[in-house]
């Protein structure tokens, strides 16, 4: 269900494998957050920042996203959709077989579907890949499809 985030247990993880757990609301890419991310990342290009050169030059008429600015925003449509309860610390652990299959034009609407894909016991933590991808409004292909290794760290016991 969308607009409410899904609280799962720490505990009930590895008995989710294969599901879907969580599809987001939609996110507006706007160009004020392009251009923010062009700031903090020093990645200036035209095809990101100039609309007058890209209504004229680029394919898709207008300036479009940085890539790693919608893989980046699965962070937050994670946190908006889905939150494990018992965890006092989560660990972004990397990412794997990251493809950024189109684009994705200022103005757009995005939205994460959440499957959890694996969950290992690493001693310490529980190593939860979950496969997502992110959708644009009115588009048949997904933006970003990846899988992202996420450590989610229990809360201490409680004393006796």
């Amino acid at each position: 269900m969308r607009g409410m985030i899904v609280h799962l247990p720490l505990s009930s993880l590895a008995g989710r494998t294969g599901e879907e757990i969580g599809v987001s609301d939609w996110l507006v890419v706007s160009q004020a957050r392009i251009d923010q991310f062009a700031e903090a990342t020093g990645d200036q290009q035209w095809i990101h920042r100039d609309a007058v050169r890209a209504a004229l030059e680029s394919p898709y008429g207008t300036t479009i996203a940085h890539g790693f600015l919608t893989l980046s925003l699965a962070t937050t449509l994670l946190a908006k959709t889905v939150a494990v309860d018992e965890a006092r610390m989560i660990i972004n652990y990397g990412c794997d077989r990251v493809r950024f299959v189109s684009a994705v034009p200022a103005g757009s609407q995005v939205r994460g579907r959440f499957t959890l894909a694996t969950v290992e016991d690493k001693g310490d933590s529980l190593q939860v890949t979950w496969g997502v991808v992110i959708e644009r409004d009115g588009h048949d292909k997904p933006s970003v499809v990846f899988d992202w290794k996420v450590r989610y760290y229990p809360a201490a016991a409680a004393a006796p």
